[in-house]
C-alpha cells in the first residue's frame, strides 16, 4: 500500500464524496432554460449545495432570471446569489421548515403555461419539506415523527407514512406545478437502496406507489401510538373518503421529468479505483445494505474472519469490503429507568463500527471506517467513525467496555475516547452511508 492503512481509508472516504459532489454533476448535466420563468425549489441535506451549483453552470447573462427557495439542515446551508437558502430542523421538523414549505408550495402553484419548475431533491427531505395536510397539526406530525424515528423502522416505510400525511411529498409538488401546464425538472441525489425516485425525500416530484392502507399497516407494524388526528386521515384515506397521491400513469406526469445526478453507486465505485490503485482488492457489497446496525456488523464480521483465515480467495489480503445503504438504530428497547444516564449519542455509522468492532475483538490486520456522506452521522457533528489495531487498548486503558456503550447507544461516547472519531463538517452532498473494512496482508 501507498499511504498507511488509516490514511486510506480516510482518503477513499473522500473519494466518495468527491464522486457525488453536485458542481460536478451539474457541470456534466448542463439544465436547459425556458422561455418563461424559472423557479427553483428544493428540500435536503444537499439542497443548498445544489443550488449553488446550479447557478455556477447557469448562463451568466440569464442567472438574474432565476429564484426560488430551497430548504436544508440548520448548518448546511450555502450562499447562492438568486436562490434563497432557509435552514430548518432534522430530522423533526419544526416552524422555520414547516413555514419554508408552505412557501414552496405557493411557488409551485404560481406557475403556468411555458414556466419551469426546476426541483432539487436529496436525502433529508421527507423531514424538511414537511407540510402536513388539513386537519393534521404539526405538533401531531412532529409526535409521530419522533415515533417513527425511534422504532427501528426502515426509511422507505416511514416515507410511505410520511406522504400520505404530506401537501408537498407523493408526488403533490409535481403535480400542482405541472397541473398549472409549467414543466418540471427534478434533479436528485439519491440516498436509498435501488435510488427509486419516489422514496427520495418521499418523492415530492414522483408517482407514488404506496397507499394509505399501507401506512396504516406500517404504523401497525412498528407499533407506533399515532395521534388520533393522524389516524383519522389515514383510516379516511384507506376508506376512499380522501384521494390517494397520484399514481403512475397519471396525465400530469407528462411534464415532468427526473434525473438522478449522484447516487451510492458512484461513490463506491471512485472509491474502489482507489483501494485498485493502492495495489488492494476492493469487494463491493452492494448499496443497499440496510438492516438493524448491530446486526449488519455481525454478518460483515464474518466476511473479515474469512479473509482473515486465508482459505478464500475471493477474499485473499489485502482486501477491502466496501459497502453503502442505511441501517437503522432502534432506541424502543432502552428501559425508563435509564432515564438520568447518558442519553444515545453518535448515528448508525458509529453503531455498526462499534458493533464490528466487539464482534471481531483485537486483530492486527483490521481497520475499519463508517460514515454518513452528509457529514452527520446522528445526534452529533461528526460524520462517522474508525477503528485500527489499537482502538480497543486506547479504550481499555480509560476503562471502557464495548458492551456498556452498545447497550446505552452511546457509540459517540466510546469513539471520542478512543480519539476516532471522523469530522467533516456538511459536505454539500448525500449519498446514504459509507463503510469500508481493510484486511492488511
Amino acid at each position: 500500500m501507498l499511504l498507511a492503512p488509516r490514511e486510506a481509508l480516510l482518503e477513499s472516504f473522500q473519494r466518495a464524496l468527491l464522486a457525488a459532489d453536485p458542481v460536478r454533476a451539474f457541470t456534466r448535466i448542463r439544465p436547459r432554460q425556458t422561455k418563461g420563468r424559472t423557479v427553483v425549489v428544493g428540500a435536503g441535506k444537499a439542497s443548498a449545495h445544489m443550488a449553488h451549483a446550479l447557478e455556477k453552470v447557469w448562463p451568466g447573462d440569464a442567472l438574474q432570471k432565476l429564484s426560488g427557495l430551497v430548504l436544508t439542515r440548520y448548518g448546511h446551508g450555502v450562499a447562492c446569489e438568486q436562490i434563497e437558502v432557509v435552514e430548518a430542523a432534522h430530522p423533526v421538523p419544526d416552524d422555520a421548515g414547516f413555514d419554508a414549505a408552505r412557501r414552496v408550495l405557493a411557488l409551485a402553484s404560481d406557475l403556468g403555461p411555458g414556466d419551469q419548475l426546476i426541483a432539487l431533491v436529496s436525502g433529508g427531505g421527507s423531514a424538511l419539506l414537511s407540510l402536513p395536510v388539513d386537519g393534521v397539526s404539526r405538533d401531531d406530525l412532529r409526535a409521530l415523527t419522533a415515533q417513527l424515528l425511534a422504532s427501528g423502522a426502515p426509511i422507505e416505510a416511514m416515507n410511505v407514512v410520511r406522504k400520505h400525511l404530506s401537501r408537498i411529498q407523493g408526488g403533490w409538488l409535481a403535480s400542482v406545478a405541472a397541473s398549472r401546464g409549467a414543466e418540471v425538472q427534478a434533479y436528485l441525489i439519491s440516498d436509498v437502496a435501488g435510488d427509486d425516485p419516489s422514496a427520495i425525500a418521499s418523492g415530492p416530484c414522483s408517482p407514488d406507489p404506496s397507499t394509505y392502507q399501507e401506512a396504516l399497516e406500517i404504523l401497525a407494524q412498528w407499533q407506533i401510538q399515532a395521534p388520533a388526528s393522524v389516524l383519522d386521515h389515514l383510516q379516511a384515506g384507506a376508506q376512499g373518503r380522501k384521494p390517494e397521491t397520484p399514481k403512475a400513469g397519471d396525465p400530469v406526469f407528462h411534464n415532468v421529468q427526473q434525473t438522478i445526478i449522484a447516487a451510492p453507486r458512484q461513490s463506491l465505485d471512485a472509491a474502489a479505483a482507489f483501494w485498485r490503485e493502492q495495489g488492494v482488492q476492493a469487494v463491493i457489497l452492494g448499496d443497499t445494505v440496510t438492516g438493524e446496525a448491530s446486526q449488519v456488523a455481525l454478518v460483515m464480521a464474518s466476511m473479515v474472519r474469512e479473509a482473515l483465515s486465508g482459505r478464500n480467495p475471493l477474499f485473499k489480503p489485502p482486501v477491502v469490503f466496501l459497502s453503502g445503504g442505511e441501517c437503522t438504530v432502534s432506541l424502543s428497547g432502552l428501559k425508563a429507568d435509564r432515564k438520568a444516564a447518558q442519553p444515545p449519542r453518535g448515528g448508525r455509522c458509529s453503531e455498526f463500527l462499534l458493533a464490528l468492532l466487539q464482534a471481531l475483538g483485537q486483530q492486527s490486520r483490521v481497520y475499519a471506517l463508517a460514515a454518513d456522506t452528509d457529514g452527520i452521522d446522528g445526534s452529533e457533528d461528526n460524520a462517522g467513525a474508525c477503528f485500527d489495531p489499537q482502538s480497543l487498548a486506547r479504550a481499555g486503558a480509560k476503562g471502557l467496555r464495548i458492551k456498556d456503550y452498545l447497550r446505552a447507544h452511546d457509540a459517540w461516547g466510546f469513539f471520542h475516547a478512543s480519539n476516532d472519531l471522523i469530522y467533516t463538517g456538511p459536505t454539500g452532498t448525500n449519498v446514504n452511508d459509507f463503510r469500508a473494512i481493510l484486511v492488511t496482508a
